[in-house]
C-alpha cells in the first residue's frame, strides 16, 4: 500500500481511472507545464489535447510508488491501455501550488 497522495494528485489519479478528461484537467493549474517524454504542453487547451489522446487509449495510470523528492512529489507505476507494450512503468513528477498541480514531468 503506498502512502497517500495529496489531494490534486489524487483526484487526478481518480479521473483518469475514469478517463475523465475534464477531471483529469481540473487539478492543474491554469498556467500549468507539462513535459511528456520530451513533448511541451502549456496551460490548459494543451493539456485538454494530451489528456483526449491518452483517454482515446485507455491510458491509465495506477500508482504503486510514491516519494517526495526536490520539492516535487514523485510517483511511480505502469500505465495500462490500449498501446503496444502496454503496460508501460511511467515516473511521474509533480510539483504542486496553492492546492493545484503546477507542473507535471513524465517519463517512461
Amino acid at each position: 500500500m503506498i502512502p497517500p497522495l495529496p489531494r490534486p494528485i489524487a483526484d487526478y489519479v481518480k479521473a483518469n481511472a475514469l478517463l475523465d478528461v475534464d477531471g483529469m484537467l481540473k487539478p492543474f493549474s491554469a498556467d500549468t507545464v507539462v513535459l511528456d517524454n520530451g513533448r511541451r504542453y502549456e496551460g490548459h487547451a494543451e493539456l485538454r489535447n494530451l489528456l483526449v489522446e491518452a483517454a482515446g487509449v485507455k491510458a491509465i495510470f495506477t500508482p504503486d510508488s510514491v516519494r517526495h523528492e526536490n520539492l516535487q512529489v514523485v510517483v511511480e507505476g505502469p500505465v495500462y491501455g490500449d498501446f503496444k507494450r502496454s503496460p508501460i512503468r511511467f515516473t511521474y513528477r509533480f510539483s504542486l501550488e496553492n492546492d493545484g498541480i503546477k507542473a507535471l514531468e513524465i517519463t517512461a
